[in-house]
C-alpha cells in the first residue's frame, strides 16, 4: 500500500477513535464545559495533531511533515479569529450557555464537510489552473491589508449577514429557544429556532474563513494530504479552543495584524516563489514560513497581553 494511502488509513482511524472520545464520551447534553475541562480537550487535540506530525515524519519524510506542522499552526492560529465571531453569534442569538456545547459540535461536523468539499474542488481547479495560486497570493496580500487597518465599526454583525437573511427569507424561523431543540412541528408544519439558525451560521461563517485560510495553506504545500489533515485537526480542535479562550480572546486586540501580517507573507511567497525557488531550498523555505507564522502569532498575542496590562494600570493610576 502506497505511503499516502497509509497516511490516510491512520488519519481516518485517528479521527474516528478521537471523535468518539472527545466529542461523544465527553460531551454530554446541555453540560457547561468548564475552563479546566476545556484545557484537557484542548491539549488531547495539540498532542494528536503533534503526534500525527511525527507519524507523517516517519512515514512520508522530514519535508511533507514540516509542510504539515506548518500548515497545521497556520490553521489554528486563524481559529482563534474564528472564536471571536462564534462569540459574536452566540451572544447576538442569546444562546444559552447549556447549549454552546451541543451547537458547537453538530456546527463543527458540518464545517468539516463543507471544507473537505470546498478543499477538493480547489485542488482540483488549481491542478488544472496553476496560474490560481497566483490569484489567491494576491487575494491573501489583499485580506491581509484590509485585516490589518479593520477598524471598530467594521465589527461582525450576524443579523446583518447574507446567510441569516437568505435562512429568513426561505425558512420558518422562530427566535425563541425551545427547550434546546432545533427545530418541531406547529400546526403541522416545521418551524425552525434559533439553536438551528446558529449551527447554520457557524458552519458558514467557518466556510467564508476558510476563502482565506484554503489558500494559505495551499502557499505552504500542495499536498492534498497536509491540506486535508491540518484544516480538520484545527477545526475539530475549535470547540475546546472556543470554550478555553472565549473569556480572553476578545483582550487579543492584536492579533487581527498578527493574522494579517502572516497572511501577506503568504500571499507574496505564493507570487514570488517562482523566482525564490533558484535561491531558496523547498525544506528552507517551510522553516522560514513556520518560523514567520509562530512569532507574528506569538507576538501579536503578547504584545496584546502587555498592552492591556498597560492600560489597566493606567486606570488604576488615574484612579
Amino acid at each position: 500500500m502506497p505511503s499516502t494511502q497509509i497516511t490516510y488509513l491512520v488519519f481516518g482511524i485517528v479521527m474516528l477513535f478521537a471523535l468518539v472520545f472527545d466529542l461523544g464520551l465527553l460531551s454530554k447534553k446541555n453540560k457547561t464545559i468548564s475552563i479546566k475541562t476545556a484545557l484537557y480537550q484542548t491539549s488531547f487535540w495539540v498532542i494528536l495533531a503533534l503526534s500525527f506530525f511525527v507519524f507523517v515524519w516517519l512515514q512520508n519524510g522530514h519535508q511533507t511533515a514540516m509542510e504539515y506542522i506548518s500548515a497545521y499552526v497556520m490553521e489554528w492560529s486563524l481559529s482563534i479569529d474564528n472564536i471571536f465571531v462564534f462569540i459574536i453569534i452566540f451572544s447576538s442569538f442569546k444562546v444559552k450557555e447549556k447549549h454552546y456545547g451541543r451547537v458547537l459540535l453538530i456546527g463543527i461536523l458540518m464545517a468539516i464537510v463543507l471544507r473537505i468539499l470546498f478543499i477538493t474542488v480547489g485542488v482540483a481547479v488549481v491542478n488544472k489552473a496553476t496560474w490560481l495560486l497566483y490569484f489567491f497570493g494576491a487575494f491573501l496580500i489583499y485580506t491581509g491589508y484590509k485585516m490589518f487597518f479593520a477598524k471598530e465599526e467594521d465589527e461582525y454583525h450576524p443579523e446583518e449577514s447574507k446567510v441569516f437573511k437568505l435562512l429568513n427569507k426561505f425558512l420558518p424561523i422562530t427566535m425563541e429557544d425551545i427547550n434546546g431543540k432545533f427545530f418541531l412541528r406547529r400546526n403541522g408544519k416545521p418551524l425552525y429556532t434559533v439553536l438551528f439558525v446558529v449551527i447554520v451560521m457557524l458552519a458558514f461563517t467557518d466556510l467564508i474563513f476558510a476563502l482565506d485560510s484554503i489558500p494559505a495553506v495551499m502557499g505552504i504545500s500542495r499536498d492534498r494530504m497536509v491540506i486535508y489533515t491540518s484544516n480538520i485537526f484545527a477545526v475539530l480542535g475549535l470547540r475546546s479552543l472556543f470554550f478555553l479562550l472565549r473569556g480572553a480572546v476578545a483582550k487579543f486586540d492584536y492579533l487581527p495584524q498578527g493574522i494579517a501580517i502572516v497572511l501577506i507573507f503568504i500571499g507574496l511567497k505564493m507570487l514570488l516563489e517562482h523566482f525564490i525557488e533558484p535561491y531558496i531550498s523547498k525544506n528552507s523555505i517551510i522553516i522560514i514560513s513556520l518560523f514567520v507564522i509562530v512569532i507574528c502569532i506569538a507576538t501579536s498575542i503578547i504584545y496584546s497581553i502587555f498592552k492591556n496590562k498597560k492600560g489597566i494600570e493606567h486606570i488604576v493610576e488615574n484612579a
